[in-house]
C-alpha cells in the first residue's frame, strides 16, 4: 500500500518532536502526540479546548496573547519564553513558537509549537537572578513555601528566604505575590 504525501503529512505532525498545536481564535484543534509528554494532557482532552487551560492565570493568557498578536502581524514567526500549566498544576518554562497563516488576524489559525526549557536555560523574565534564584523563582510560582523549597533544594528555610529577599529587591517589588505576579506575566 502506497502512502500519500497526506499520510506523511499527518504522520509529521501527529509525531512532531515538540508538542504542536492547531489553533483556531485560541482554541485547539489539533494536538500532536508530544503534548502528553510535555503538558501531561491526553490530545483527545485538550482537542477542542481554549489554549486558556495551558496558562497558569488569566492575566498571562491575556498578555501573552496580546504580545503574540502584535508579533505575529510584524513578522512570520513569534518566539517568546514563558510559564505555562501542565495537567497537575506544575507551572513549567517553555519555550513558545508560532505562526499565524493569516498575518491580518493571527489568531485566526496558527500553528504553535512548545518545549520545556532545562532549569539552568531560563532567561528572559529570570535574566538578572542567579542561577540559585532561578531555581527558587520556579518553586515559587509552582505555590512552594520556604521551608518547601528548602527541603527540595537541600538548603535552610533561611538560606532561602535571604534569596527570596533579593529576588525582590532585584525585580522592584514589593513581595513575593507581587513577584510572582510578575514572573508569571513578564515579557522576554
Amino acid at each position: 500500500m502506497a502512502a500519500t504525501i497526506r499520510d506523511y503529512e499527518k504522520l509529521a505532525f501527529r509525531h512532531a518532536p515538540d508538542a504542536t498545536l492547531i489553533l483556531a481564535d485560541r482554541v485547539i484543534l489539533r494536538a500532536s502526540l508530544r503534548v502528553e509528554t510535555v503538558f501531561g494532557w491526553k490530545v483527545a482532552e485538550l482537542e477542542g479546548q481554549s489554549i486558556r487551560r495551558l496558562y497558569p492565570g488569566q492575566t498571562d493568557f491575556e498578555v501573552i496573547g496580546a504580545r503574540a498578536r502584535r508579533a505575529m502581524r510584524a513578522g512570520e514567526v513569534y518566539r517568546d519564553e514563558r510559564f505555562m500549566r501542565r495537567k497537575d498544576g506544575q507551572v513549567v518554562w517553555m519555550e513558545g513558537q508560532g505562526t499565524a497563516l493569516d498575518p491580518e488576524d493571527p489568531l485566526r489559525l496558527a500553528i504553535w509549537t512548545y518545549r520545556p526549557i532545562e532549569t539552568g536555560a531560563v532567561s528572559g523574565a529570570l535574566g538578572p537572578l542567579t542561577a540559585t534564584e532561578k531555581k527558587i523563582a520556579r518553586y515559587l510560582v509552582n505555590g512552594f513555601t520556604s521551608k518547601e523549597i528548602a527541603l527540595a533544594l537541600v538548603c535552610s528555610p533561611r538560606t532561602v528566604e535571604v534569596h527570596r529577599a533579593n529576588m525582590i529587591r532585584k525585580m522592584g517589588v514589593r513581595n513575593s505575590a507581587e513577584m510572582v505576579s510578575r514572573l508569571l506575566a513578564a515579557p522576554v
